[in-house]
């Protein structure tokens, strides 16, 4: 890992990731603020960004099998949907230390890949309607910009519809 002054502090282990999937230009384009963004509302606070214009990376358990959930900031995940798409049992939000052990991330600062352990990952199709979403950089502090499509294709992950819908 380089430690240079274009540096803006994502954690060691993103930064890698981000090199590692030929991306060390987003290096210079994360963001680190003085206070933490661990809610979506409070990263869309600090950017001056819409609040669906955040990328959220929650973590479940599907049947104890640890997934994540991409969704915007405005929204909440249907878990039924989710345990549909999954075809599981039983879809629960993850234990602190399942997250981060799983992830190699604490709540909060989850980014949408760059994980510990090979974790599948779902994004919510709502990120689409931006040309541009903020996801956590590794940590509660930092946050970074990239093209929603990218995103989703960098994650590995598989577009669904598990948007908790308004009654």
């Amino acid at each position: 890992m380089t430690t240079d002054s274009q540096d803006t502090g994502a954690h060691p282990r993103f930064a890698e990731a981000l090199d590692a999937l030929g991306l060390s230009e987003l290096r210079t384009r994360v963001r680190r603020f003085p206070d933490a963004t661990r809610t979506a509302a409070e990263a869309a606070a600090a950017i001056g960004c819409e609040l669906s214009e955040i990328c959220k990376s929650l973590v479940f358990a599907a049947d104890g099998v640890p997934v994540v959930v991409l969704m915007d900031g405005a929204s909440r995940v249907d878990v039924e949907l989710v345990r549909r798409e999954l075809g599981a049992g039983k879809v629960t939000r993850a234990q602190a230390d399942v997250v981060r052990e799983t992830t190699g991330y604490a709540i909060g600062g989850v980014p949408p890949f760059g994980h510990r352990t090979r974790t599948r990952v779902l994004a919510d199709r709502s990120l689409l309607d931006h040309a541009v979403v903020w996801a956590a950089a590794g940590t509660p502090y930092t946050v970074f910009p990239m093209a929603p499509d990218a995103l989703i294709a960098h994650a590995g992950a598989t577009p669904v519809d598990v948007r908790e819908r308004n009654a």
